[in-house]
């Protein structure tokens, strides 16, 4: 009878809080990915601006604790911010992750929490900043597209990448078909991004993603779109 292998367990696991304004589905990913004992990193809170967003019921339904500081309580986006960063200190996160959360943050409070503050876009960037990323994408006839982890730096989606995840563009996409695509490669890549930051292996130096080794899982294949003939 063979024996199951052993699950190594990382020493410390490293500490999240996440932040959400809508339906949570990289949050959920992150989540599912924390639930595993290997995985690096555990999330402690998750964190809305707005009490309606259905993220917060799927983590209560994980047994995760949630937390609402509304921005529409606030007179000032300053106020507003000023609030979340109270609850962050009282948590101590060693990184807080937003996963959509549609609030565009002060440089204050980006430096507050500089080299901890990361964020999911759905492009690769810098190309299409911003929103509507998938029509933009389209409409300037791109063939690959995809999201990115990176840095949260004072511009909007302007800070350093961490890790990215490439789809092709198909000839029939819509918006929508190439949305869901690229979603389903968002909900793989965030946890990844997370791991790499866990333990150790990225962080940011001088204004830059810094890597304390090649990944290992990389190879030297590429996507190429339309796919080249063997």
């Amino acid at each position: 009878m063979s024996k199951k292998p052993e699950i190594t367990k990382p020493e410390k696991r490293c500490q999240i809080d996440i932040l959400v304004s809508g339906r949570g589905t990289n949050m959920t990913a992150l989540i599912q990915a924390a639930m595993q004992p290997e995985y690096p990193a555990m999330v402690r809170r998750v964190i809305s601006n707005r009490a309606d967003a259905k993220a917060l019921s799927v983590a209560e339904a994980a047994g995760i604790e949630t937390l609402v500081v509304a921005h529409k309580d606030y007179d000032s986006r300053e106020a507003h911010e000023a609030a979340l960063a109270q609850v962050l200190d009282a948590d101590r996160p060693d990184f807080i992750c937003l996963a959509g959360y549609m609030r565009i943050l002060t440089g204050d409070f980006v430096k507050l929490y500089s080299g901890r503050l990361v964020n999911i876009h759905p492009s690769l960037l810098p190309s299409f900043k911003g929103i509507d990323t998938h029509e933009r994408a389209l409409a300037a006839g791109m063939r690959i597209h995809g999201a990115s982890v990176h840095f949260v730096s004072e511009g909007v989606d302007d800070g350093p990448v961490i890790a990215q995840a490439a789809v092709p563009v198909l000839v029939d996409d819509s918006a929508e078909s190439l949305s869901a695509r690229v979603l389903a490669a968002e909900n793989r890549l965030y946890p990844r991004a997370v791991e790499l930051l866990a333990r150790g292996d990225v962080r940011l130096s001088n204004g830059r993603a810094v890597f304390s080794r090649m990944d290992e899982t990389a190879t030297d294949a590429a996507l190429f779109s339309p796919a080249l003939s063997e």
